[in-house]
């Protein structure tokens, strides 16, 4: 009997729609896109091979019509959809509502070319639950051409972009690199703030404070001023080390050290002035993509693929007590509405969980602030706030579960009361060697929690420490006598402007208007994985391929690379999902140019053959280069003893002019001998290369070298002739694997002695401890799922830097 078949794009969202609607439709997925444009030559159909555009997959001369094929992985897939859909009476278009989203039905029904008879409609739902299903099959439309022309014109733009620069880069820094319209732009933001840092010069400044305990209470103050006259601090300094304030008192170390033991003899202070002035804070507006990731990052470590990859298992259903059950809504968007349905039950939920004078008396609608705000969907809320995460614990993983309660907690947040709050500023001076000293001293009480009952948010400021949301001052008045408990002297030193972490760099990009919700976590994840970027903890350090590529950009393609531009083509692109703008002119504008300004295709041919080899300079004789190893440093014009590599974690702005030619220096001195490993007679040194300092026992007859990561933590000054001997056994077999007969090897790398079986691999910590492994027990450690490696950042450690305050604890326990 003819059904009606319903196509998504994920398994598990067919599974969860499918219960919904029942044996009268076959719910499918096309498991993501099903066409696309070739990737390599071997994919480029056999009639278009030869012709001068085919290996950009795009007909330039004939209105840059793209040429799409069906990759060899989704012809299975594409045969099944085509077998499902043959008898279908009805075809429902059911993948995500945004431009990709509208993209894959446009392809999947070029695909199946269905009879004219079969009604085709495109429905779509910002959460799968039985009512969204419900009313989004009460209201199906056609799919949108405009939206897939604008998709397919970004499509068409980045491959542009991608293949007419990438094969420069090739020839002119090093093989495999690539370029594109936002992954670019995205570099030369980190780029630029490690030249900040590389440029920095820090400068010291003195502070003074004091420990006072009136009734009890202890609390401190600070030097704010010396005869009227405001002591510097590290905001008065410019990039450059300079004084900017000329106005402000400058206090070093040689006044403050003696200053500090005589103002502790001058004491008591006096009260001089007392200010306390209402205020309150206000929730954060709900999640949309961007903070979403941006708070997992600074909550948990989590980058934003795998933020993404959880709110997607989350949206799609999960199972609950036999069936599945979508928890949020659609996780790729940049609005901050919440339905009405929403807003009226996160009013319930606050007044039954923490009270009525905690639920705001009419909802707060929020208004998004990112530039070109355009995917027009609803925020990311739990698709019932009624399932607390301790309702849901049980059926989700560790991950699953800290993204929930993000999210719940967020939605309520919003729709509660602000935090009601008195601040106090006190003033104390005491008058010594004839001059006043004026300390300042602040503190906040929080009158009534609010929303802070329900979340705390987090922050990009290393040193902010949320858990401290109260700062509790004694009663004092103005007049009053306080005592000193000490007085020390405090010494500072400014510091550069702090690197990008994916959350700030994703906040970036998103002010800038470049990229959009959906592109983000790719985008962070392309520039790791092209070699660009690594991270230091949870900074993004640019390397010197990406210094070299940038430079190359900028200096030849500066509008390709210009934030201005790349903010502008995304306006554009906007303005053709609107059917505001022609795609054919855009293109035709970006790669063969216009009257104004040359096309990528002309610019490229024209200038390519003019392009120097990038080099970095650090002084007028040493400079960084790129060369078929990766970065190295060149003194002169290089040769024996002038040149050696650039240890592969060390930032660009740590490489300074003084450890290059230290680096130098060693490699021209040659390697230092450690020791004799005992077992063979020959010696060991010490080495240093592209992943960092390691050690190499000399060759023997058999012209055997045997090198060995040293191990992180490891002084190899220290090393012992037996520990010299058990590092160089390493990598150790320890056995084969019951089973599947894998070789399991012990093995030292960067981060430590770890184990491999096959694919797996798993972290055993202290490389002396696990020389003694036996193969037992290293298939016990292959077994346990905490040693797995993986290449996520940390989650943070020790106390949770966004916990709240004892008080508010105990408000959140009433």
């Amino acid at each position: 009997m003819p059904k009606t078949v319903v196509i998504v794009e994920s398994p598990a969202k067919a599974q969860t729609i499918q219960r919904f609607l029942g044996k009268d439709y076959d719910v499918i997925a096309s498991f993501g896109h099903v066409r696309d444009l070739p990737e390599s030559a071997k994919e480029i159909p056999a009639e278009f091979k030869g012709k001068p555009w085919a290996r950009l997959g795009v007909n330039t001369d004939e209105d840059f019509q793209p040429i799409y094929i069906v990759p060899d992985d989704k012809k299975r897939r594409v045969t099944e959809l085509k077998a499902t859909a043959k008898d279908a009476q009805r075809i429902l278009l059911a993948t995500d509502e945004d431009r990709e989203g509208e993209s894959i039905s446009w392809h999947i029904l070029q695909l199946l070319k269905p009879k004219k008879s079969v009604e085709v409609q495109r429905i779509v739902f910002h959460e799968i639950t039985p009512e969204a299903i419900k009313q989004a099959l009460a209201e199906p439309r056609a799919v949108d051409e405009a939206l897939v022309r604008a998709q397919e014109t970004r499509r068409i733009l980045d491959r542009l972009y991608g293949y007419t620069l990438s094969p420069l880069l090739w020839k002119k820094v090093a093989p495999g690199l690539s370029a594109g319209r936002v992954q670019s732009v995205a570099v030369r933001l980190v780029v630029m703030r490690e030249r900040e840092r590389m440029g920095f010069v820090p400068a010291s400044y003195s502070g003074i404070k004091a420990t006072h305990e009136v009734e009890g209470t202890t609390f401190g103050s600070k030097l704010s001023a010396v005869a009227g006259q405001t002591l510097a601090d590290g905001q008065d300094f410019d990039h450059h080390g300079q004084l900017t304030n000329k106005k402000v008192y400058r206090l070093n170390a040689d006044e403050a050290g003696p200053l500090a033991p005589r103002l502790q003899a001058a004491a008591p202070f006096t009260v001089t002035k007392r200010d306390e002035k209402p205020g309150t804070e206000t929730p954060p507006p709900p999640f949309m993509t961007s903070t979403l990731q941006q708070e997992a990052n600074r909550k948990f470590g989590f980058s934003g693929d795998r933020t993404m990859r959880i709110a997607q298992q989350l949206y799609e259903g999960v199972a609950m007590g036999g069936e599945r059950v979508g928890l949020i809504t659609y996780m790729r968007t940049d609005s901050l509405t919440l339905a009405d349905r929403a807003l009226e039950q996160a009013k319930a939920v606050i007044t039954d969980l923490y009270g009525k004078e905690y639920a705001l008396a009419t909802p707060k609608r929020y208004k998004s602030k990112a530039k070109n705000a355009q995917e027009a969907h609803e925020a990311i809320r739990p698709t019932d706030l009624q399932r607390r995460p301790q309702d849901v614990k049980a059926y989700l993983d560790a991950d699953q579960l800290k993204i929930y309660d993000l999210i719940w907690k967020r939605t309520l947040a919003c729709q509660m009361r602000p935090a009601e709050v008195m601040r106090t500023r006190i003033e104390l001076e005491v008058e010594e060697g004839g001059r006043t000293f004026t300390f300042g001293t602040s503190g906040k009480r929080i009158q009534f929690p609010g929303f802070l009952r329900a979340y705390v948010e987090g922050t990009d400021d290393p040193d902010a420490d949320l858990g401290d949301r109260e700062t509790i001052l004694p009663n004092l008045k103005v007049g009053d006598k306080v005592a000193v408990k000490s007085v020390e002297m405090t010494e500072h030193i400014t510091r550069p402007t702090a690197r990008y972490t994916e959350a700030t760099l994703v906040r970036a990009l998103e002010e800038q208007g470049i990229g959009r919700p959906s592109t983000y976590a790719s985008i962070i994840s392309t520039i790791q994985n092209r070699g660009y970027v690594f991270k230091k903890g949870n900074e993004l350090v640019p390397t010197w391929t990406a210094f070299a590529v940038i430079q190359l950009l900028e200096e030849w393609f500066s509008e390709l690379v210009d934030l201005g531009f790349t903010a502008s083509m995304e306006d554009e692109l906007d303005e053709i999902a609107e059917g505001d703008r022609d795609a054919v002119k855009q293109l035709k504008a970006f790669y063969f140019g216009t009257q104004q300004r040359p096309g990528i295709d002309a610019a490229v041919k024209e200038k390519g053959a003019d392009i120097p080899f990038p080099l970095i300079p650090l002084s007028e004789e040493i400079r960084v280069r790129i060369g078929r190893n990766g970065p190295f440093i060149q003194r002169g014009e290089g040769g024996p003893g002038h040149t050696c590599s650039v240890p592969e974690d060390l930032p660009p702005a740590d490489l300074t002019l003084e450890k290059a030619e230290t680096l130098l220096t060693e490699r021209a001195a040659g390697p230092e001998s450690l020791g004799v490993d005992h077992k063979t007679g020959r010696n060991v040194y010490l080495k240093s290369g592209r992943y960092g300092a390691y050690l190499e026992r000399e060759a023997g007859e058999d012209g055997e070298v045997k090198r060995v990561t040293l191990p992180p933590g490891a002084n190899a000054s220290e090393l012992s002739e037996d520990d010299l001997s058990m590092l160089m056994s390493f990598p150790r077999l320890l056995g084969d694997e019951p089973g599947t007969q894998f070789a399991v090897t012990l093995a030292i790398g960067r981060y430590g002695a770890y184990l491999t079986a096959g694919d797996r691999k798993a972290n055993v910590g202290d490389w002396r401890t696990a020389a003694t492994m036996t193969l037992q027990e290293a298939l016990d450690a292959l077994a346990n799922p905490q040693n797995n490696r993986g290449d996520e950042a940390p989650a943070v450690r020790g106390r949770n830097p966004c916990a709240p305050s004892a008080r508010l604890r105990a408000w959140r326990a009433k």
